[in-house]
C-alpha cells in the first residue's frame, strides 16, 4: 500500500510540475515599460508610432524613436481607424490557446486528484479486512519463534509439581505422533491459577521453551473492544494462525477479563460483545481435533470467576 500512495504523490507532483511548466512557457512575459492608453493614442495621432504589434488585448509598440512600450486596449473599437489614418504598421498574432488536453486536465484535475484518494483508501480498507474490520478483527497476539523462546524449566525457581503436571505436555508437543498411536490425548487447555507474581507466565514460557515450539502471547482484555464481533473475529484469527504454525502455544494471560460467567446481573446478557467472544472462544476450542499440536495454557487469580463451560472435562 506504501507503494501505491508513492506512486499516486509522484504522478501528482509531475503532473503538477509539468503544468506549472506550461503555464510558465506560455505565460505573458511583464512589460518592461508600460503606457497608458490615452497616451498611445495622442502619440497615434502625433505621428510619433511606427509600429504596433496586438495579441488579443495586448499592444506592443514601437515608437519613431526605437522605443517599446506596452499596453492594453480597453476595446476601443476605432482603435484600428486610427492606426491606418496615421499611417502606423498594424501586426496582429492570434493570442495562444491552452490545448484541448490541457483544458480537460485543469477542469477535471481537482475531481482526478479526489478520485485517487478515495481509490487508495478503499484498496487501503479492503486490505484490511473491509471498513468495519479494519485492523480491529486482526488477532493482537504476538508471536515469538522457536529460537526466542530461551526460557526452560532451569531458569523456574521452585513450582516443581508444576513442573511434573505439564511434563507429558512438553512431550506431546516435542512428538505428538507418539500420543496417537497410543490412543492417548492431551487436554485442549490447561489453566494456571495462583496469586500475582507466581510465575503462571514464566512457565509457560518454560513450557515453549523445552518443547521448542512457537508461542502466541495475548491479554483477555485484547479481545473485548466496543465494536460488536470484534472480539469474535479476533479468536477466529487467532486460533487460524495457531494451525498454520502448529505445533504451537497460545498462552491467553487474565482469561478472567473474558472467560466471567456469563448471564450475571449487570453484564448486559447474552447479546454482550464480551459473551460472544467467549462463547467463539469455546467453539474454537471444541474444534480441535487433537492432532492439530495446539495447546491452549490460561493464567488467572480468579478461578472462581471463570465461567463453567470453560472449566468443564476437555476444555481447561
Amino acid at each position: 500500500m506504501k507503494k501505491h500512495i508513492f506512486n499516486a504523490l509522484l504522478w501528482i507532483i509531475v503532473l503538477t510540475g509539468a503544468y506549472m511548466i506550461y503555464e510558465r512557457m506560455n505565460a505573458t512575459p511583464q512589460m518592461q515599460e508600460s503606457l497608458s492608453y490615452s497616451e498611445f493614442i495622442v502619440k497615434v495621432k502625433n505621428g510619433l508610432i511606427d509600429k504596433v504589434e496586438i495579441t488579443g488585448p495586448l499592444i506592443k509598440i514601437r515608437s519613431m524613436d526605437g522605443q517599446h512600450f506596452e499596453t492594453y486596449n480597453p476595446g476601443d473599437p476605432h482603435l484600428i481607424d486610427d492606426l491606418l489614418t496615421n499611417k502606423v504598421q498594424i501586426r496582429t498574432v492570434p493570442p495562444a490557446q491552452q490545448s484541448l488536453f490541457m483544458q480537460i486536465f485543469i477542469s477535471w484535475f481537482p475531481m482526478l486528484l479526489l478520485i485517487t484518494v478515495w481509490i487508495i483508501y478503499t484498496r487501503r480498507m479492503q486490505a484490511n479486512g473491509g471498513l468495519g474490520g479494519n485492523q480491529f478483527g486482526k488477532s493482537k497476539a504476538k508471536m515469538l519463534e522457536e529460537d526466542k523462546m530461551t526460557v526452560t524449566f532451569a531458569d523456574v525457581a521452585g513450582c516443581e509439581e508444576a513442573k511434573e503436571e505439564v511434563a507429558e505436555l512438553v512431550d506431546f508437543l516435542k512428538d505428538p505422533a507418539k500420543f496417537q498411536q497410543l490412543g492417548g490425548k492431551i487436554p485442549r487447555g490447561i489453566l494456571m491459577v495462583g496469586p500475582p507474581g507466581t510465575g503462571k507466565t514464566l512457565i509457560a514460557r518454560a513450557i515453549a521453551g523445552e518443547a521448542g515450539v512457537k508461542f502466541f502471547t495475548i491479554s483477555g482484555s485484547d479481545f473485548v473492544e466496543m465494536f460488536v464481533g470484534v472480539g469474535a473475529s479476533r479468536v477466529r484469527d487467532m486460533f487460524a494462525q495457531a494451525k498454520e504454525h502448529a505445533p504451537c502455544i497460545i498462552f491467553i494471560d487474565e482469561i478472567d477479563a473474558v472467560g466471567r460467567q456469563r448471564g450475571g446481573a449487570g453484564i448486559g446478557g447474552g447479546n454482550d460483545e464480551r459473551e460472544q467472544t467467549l462463547n467463539q472462544l469455546l467453539v474454537e476450542m471444541d474444534g480441535f481435533n487433537g492432532n492439530e499440536g495446539v495447546i491452549i495454557i490460561a493464567a488467572t487469580n480468579r478461578a472462581d470467576i471463570l465461567d463453567k463451560a470453560l472449566l468443564r472435562p476437555g476444555r481447561f
